[in-house]
């Protein structure tokens, strides 16, 4: 109870300003989840941002990819035994060679992604097009893993599937929906390397540059563009930064003991139905 005639007995309605604040830090905490979900599944999670941010209202650029960052650092945390030994091990030949395979990839997506980007080659960010690269995505996939059993390969990791998945990476920068994983995988998978499991890992720890190299790009252009930027909400961005770091590392763990013994046909019939359903939904353009 208050002194001065006002009972607070029960919490006073939070101002207007103040539901829309919590409103908005509920949002970016609802996109932190998405992303950390869809990021390392082959469903694509630019994808899924776009579509919820249809909904809920856009996002910049800067939070998209520093939500990102957030799912990757979860492979940081999953992978960490992998990269220390990776890291001390660099004297032995196999890690070396890892590792510059790693550094392949990546100077790969860099070499032509950034000159791409600057370009702005890019699918508009609306969701029919998004619709549309889930379902020819979701039937690629359904071919790309069936063909790649048919194929001779090996359970390593070439050179060749090095610079390949560098390239996908960049494919699946210009058509949101693609999905990075997705890309990458199925051509590692196409071009040799039979083991889902060693072609997971591959992408995946190649993701690790690559995603903090493109967080580290929008900060700088968010920088570089001083008092014409728009202003960040940094409270949500930590917060969707945090979501997604804990969803996607229990998203990874789940997924790597998953594909073990069941391939990636449910993924594909998931990215078939949702963008069938996007498509029947959605009026033309949207």
């Amino acid at each position: 109870m208050r002194f001065g005639g006002v009972c607070s007995a029960y919490p006073v309605p939070p101002r207007p300003a103040d539901r829309t604040r919590v409103s908005d830090l509920l949002t970016a905490l609802l996109l932190g989840l998405i992303e950390g979900l869809t990021e390392f599944l082959p469903i694509s999670s630019t994808g899924h941002l776009l579509i919820a941010q249809h909904w809920l209202g856009a996002r910049s650029d800067l939070f998209n990819i520093v939500v990102q960052a957030g799912a990757i650092l979860a492979i940081c945390l999953v992978y960490r035994g992998r990269l220390w030994r990776l890291l001390t091990g660099l004297r032995e030949r196999e890690n070396l060679e890892y590792a510059l395979k790693i550094g392949l990839a990546f100077g790969v997506t860099a070499a032509v992604g950034i000159p791409v980007r600057l370009a702005g080659w890019e699918l508009p960010e609306t969701v029919t097009p998004v619709a549309w690269a889930l379902i020819i995505g979701g039937i690629w996939m359904l071919l790309a893993e069936r063909l790649a059993e048919r194929r001779p390969g090996t359970e390593q990791v070439t050179w060749t599937v090095a610079a390949l998945v560098g390239l996908a990476q960049v494919v699946a920068g210009v058509f949101p929906g693609t999905s990075r994983s997705a890309a990458a995988i199925f051509i590692a998978l196409l071009a040799g390397t039979r083991s889902r499991p060693a072609a997971t890992e591959f992408v995946f720890l190649v993701g690790i540059p690559t995603m903090f190299a493109a967080s580290a790009y929008a900060g700088l252009e968010y920088a570089l563009a001083g008092p014409a930027a728009e202003p960040e909400a940094w409270g949500e961005l930590a917060a969707a930064f945090l979501a997604a770091t804990l969803t996607g590392f229990l998203a990874v763990r789940w997924l790597l003991a998953y594909i073990k013994t069941h391939r990636y046909t449910p993924f594909a019939i998931y990215r078939i139905g949702l963008g069938a359903a996007l498509l029947l939904g959605l009026p033309a353009g949207s």
